[in-house]
């Protein structure tokens, strides 16, 4: 027999949790419900400081200096370091550049390189679109020798061949949150002479990862959503050192240079890491994403894990109890080790009801044809949170509030 939950019951959860005093470093609106932080994290109070500091005395006095006083030209690396002890990573394997989409180009490129002869990137349909696109972009660029083979998530297994030359998945989904076993995956490329790139936007700071030791080739993530750098933070990638030497980055700025400051006439790479550096970064930005990875390192990753499973848990029980019989369907695994840190729903309005939710202060997001996304960052969200979530949910839709003309309408961002 099923247990009903209670809004006292999650109240006792909030009490006992070990990650409760974490929500206090965050900003976070009083009366809003937070379930978003997969698609942007909330912002740590001490990001202020810090970004007034780089501005007011690094920028505004140091000036030019601020380059050698600062340690402005090691911050890519040193911010590198940290993420890739949330990644699992051997030292010297990640590094902080760019974008999601341009990273993922230059490790694409950089796999094609290393794999001649054979000419197909391997795929699912339901990868994030940028992921596909840019290797749509790059088989263009390359003359079009290569192909984007695309298969479902069950068969991507048996569909790597040796025609494959790089299986690129993003490890959980974003718009199911469904989640691959890294390993098995990356053991199967292997044995058929393929790489793997992998995508970890929806999974750097929400679930474990083990890069080096599920022998990983390349990965890109971002910084924004559980690392919580702020809108459009830096972007990081992941570079095995057993290709480290021998990877062609396509991009050749004067950063990946082996002494960019010698302004060489011809490029030369750096050694390690380095080299998948492109131009100047974006130091105030930088500066900030430092905050979030570092209030990540103080948590323990285990505990983190926990409390998102238990969420999400106790999120799917809610929308079983309380909204049953109103059109909603659980798209995201039930099983937590097939699941990232989310449960998504489809329904046939998920816009509207989206939209209503988010004008009574319950913010999650929807992602096209009909899904809405619910999103658990464990260092700030609460298990009371839930239950008010799927109340104010079953309150818009008993009420017909969801059919309002003005939660119809179509915005620019969803």
């Amino acid at each position: 027999m099923t247990v009903k939950l209670t809004r006292a019951a999650l109240e006792t959860m909030d009490e006992r949790d070990e990650l409760r005093t974490f929500r206090d470093r965050f900003h976070l609106p009083d009366g809003l419900i937070y379930l978003d932080g997969n698609s942007l994290g909330a912002m740590p109070k001490a990001a202020s400081e810090r970004v007034r500091h780089v501005v007011d005395v690094e920028w505004a006095q140091g000036l030019i200096r601020s380059w050698n006083q600062y340690g402005w030209i090691d911050l890519q690396q040193r911010i590198g370091a940290k993420i890739g002890r949330l990644i699992g990573a051997d030292e010297g394997e990640t590094i902080v550049a760019d974008s999601t989409s341009v990273n993922l180009f230059k490790m694409l490129a950089a796999a094609l390189k290393l794999r001649p002869g054979r000419r197909v990137i391997l795929s699912e349909p339901a990868n994030f679109p940028t992921d596909l696109y840019m290797a749509e972009g790059l088989i263009a660029l390359l003359g079009g020798d290569h192909e984007l083979v695309l298969a479902e998530p069950d068969e991507i297994e048996s569909a790597i061949d040796e025609d494959v030359a790089v299986v690129m998945l993003t490890h959980v989904n974003y718009r199911t949150g469904r989640m691959y076993d890294m390993a098995k995956v990356t053991e199967r490329a292997h044995r058929a002479g393929a790489l793997t790139v992998w995508d970890l936007a929806h999974s750097a700071g929400a679930v474990p990862l083990h890069l080096a030791a599920a022998g990983a080739d390349f990965a890109v993530g971002c910084g924004y959503k559980y690392l919580n750098g702020g809108p459009g933070a830096p972007a990081f990638l992941y570079v095995a050192r057993r290709h480290q030497d021998t990877v062609a980055v396509p991009l050749t700025g004067w950063f990946g240079h082996a002494d960019p400051f010698a302004f060489e006439p011809s490029y030369r790479p750096a050694s390690g890491i380095a080299r998948a550096l492109v131009g100047t970064p974006p130091l105030i930005s930088l500066s900030a994403l430092e905050v979030g990875v570092d209030l990540m390192l103080e948590a323990s990753m285990s505990a983190l894990r926990a409390k998102s499973v238990r969420q999400a848990e106790i999120f799917a029980a809610l929308i079983e109890q309380e909204v049953a019989g109103l059109g909603f369907e659980i798209v995201s695994p039930r099983e937590a080790d097939r699941r990232g840190s989310q449960v998504c729903l489809s329904h046939a309005s998920a816009w509207p009801i989206m939209q209503s939710l988010i004008a009574r202060g319950v913010i999650g997001d929807f992602r096209a044809p009909d899904v809405l996304r619910f999103g658990f960052t464990p260092l700030y969200l609460g298990y009371t949170e839930l239950w008010d979530a799927v109340a104010a949910l079953r309150h818009i839709m008993e009420s017909d509030e969801w059919k309002q003309p003005a939660h119809h309408a179509r915005l620019k961002v969803t």
